[in-house]
């Protein structure tokens, strides 16, 4: 899909950016604790070969063990935080209304 199109609101246009390999193993890491769990999600959110990427989660884990923090925060080039949006779309329907009596 392009990242312009056009709506009846004029002219849209998505910004994306890929996950870097920090992001991405912190992601791996919330979803499981497992290391070469965490090596295989990081590196296919990658796109990365999976014996590279698993050396960086190593190295990770034990930075991690030694500091004992269990909390990361990913900052970006500014030190600013960055935020992944996860949307969810929730269709409500109603029920049509019973009829009582007659």
């Amino acid at each position: 899909m392009s990242g312009d199109w056009n709506t009846k609101y004029g002219t849209r246009r998505v910004r994306h950016d890929p996950p870097t390999l920090e992001e991405a193993i912190f992601a791996a890491i919330g979803i499981t604790d497992d290391v070469e769990a965490q090596a295989e999600i990081a590196s296919s959110l990658m796109g990365l070969p999976y014996e590279e990427v698993l050396a960086e989660v190593k190295k990770t884990a034990r930075v991690s063990a030694r500091t004992g923090t269990a909390t990361r925060v990913i900052a970006g080039e500014q030190g600013a935080q960055r935020s992944v949006v996860v949307e969810r779309r929730v269709v409500r329907r109603l029920a049509p209304a019973k009829r009582t009596g007659t």
